[in-house]
């Protein structure tokens, strides 16, 4: 499962943090491994310099094997409460599509 990080011109992740994301993406979507190829996460602050309340916005897109892509997104104070509220949006659309898989 390849993981990409991606941020708009408002914004400079240092590696660190780019690591600290793809260890909790990997940790946290590890029991889909076997179905996804790619995930791409779109950090972006919506407002630019200006300060104000959820203008942080994570944007996940997971590729599945022989499937369309999907993508959750979630807005939050933090970019970290961004990404976890994305990553539990993911989780919940990945469980419904891979059950009904399963199911057929």
């Amino acid at each position: 499962m390849t993981i990409q990080i991606n941020t708009d011109n408002n914004l400079n992740v240092h590696e660190t943090y780019q690591a600290q994301l793809k260890h909790l993406l990997s940790k946290e979507l590890s029991r889909f491994e076997e179905h996804i190829t790619r995930i791409e996460v779109h950090l972006s602050d919506e407002n630019g310099d200006k300060e104000s309340d959820d203008d942080k916005k994570c944007m996940i897109e997971a590729r599945l094997k022989g499937r369309r892509p999907i993508a959750v997104t979630d807005v939050a104070n933090t970019y970290d409460q961004a990404v976890n509220g994305a990553i539990g949006k993911l989780k919940t659309s990945l469980d419904k599509i891979l059950g009904r898989l399963r199911n057929h």
